[in-house]
């Protein structure tokens, strides 16, 4: 593994974590999701499934479960989860919009004090449509080690849970939106199908 790779992987691994917030007793996630019945096999279109978490239910958040696949040196996260009520289908449902800026505020808040600088978000997010499935979406992104790192958050109402799928890239290894683009439109259309 070249130099910039392992750097790469280890900022990764760090926003990784702080995305997923404290940790609590975790498992294994199941491969077939109990409450959407979403299938996370071995292989989504060009992803390779890494890792997956189970993490018991907290309060405010129901229990929760996170998919980690890599696309080359791009990692997806899909993390399913309830917050501890029945979530709308959809993206523009109060629940989900709520939600997704919850999850944005957070994830800028806990990249900022892991000592990310020049964080930079759209103000209002887009809809973007992966296969049939209708996203709430932003990208947002940070520097850091010399490297400026990106990451596409996207997030649905989906059979009563939030489906939040964000993919993190670096220009530094050569990704650019349009490769993160193409990995979740292989990646997102094989998971929802």
């Amino acid at each position: 593994m070249s130099r910039t790779a392992a750097i790469l992987a280890t900022i990764l691994a760090t926003v990784l974590a702080l995305l997923a917030g404290p940790a609590l007793a975790q498992g294994t996630a199941p491969s077939v999701h109990p409450g959407t019945k979403l299938n996370f096999a071995p292989t989504l279109g060009t992803a390779k499934l890494e890792h997956s978490t189970a993490t018991p239910a907290a309060a405010g958040h129901g229990v929760g479960y996170t998919y980690t696949y890599s696309v080359g040196k791009m990692q997806i996260t899909v993390d399913v989860f309830d917050g501890g009520r029945r979530v709308p289908s959809g993206t523009s449902n109060p629940t989900v919009a709520t939600q997704f800026d919850s999850e944005a505020t957070a994830a800028e808040q806990q990249i900022k004090a892991a000592g990310y600088t020049s964080f930079e978000r759209p103000t209002v997010p887009s809809t973007c449509t992966y296969g049939a499935v209708a996203f709430r979406c932003l990208v947002y992104s940070a520097s850091t080690g010399g490297t400026r790192l990106y990451s596409k958050l996207l997030m649905t109402g989906y059979h009563d849970n939030f489906v939040k799928i964000s993919i993190i890239w670096s220009i530094g290894t050569g990704q650019t939106l349009n490769d993160a683009d193409q990995a979740l439109n292989s990646f997102i259309p094989a998971l929802m199908h």
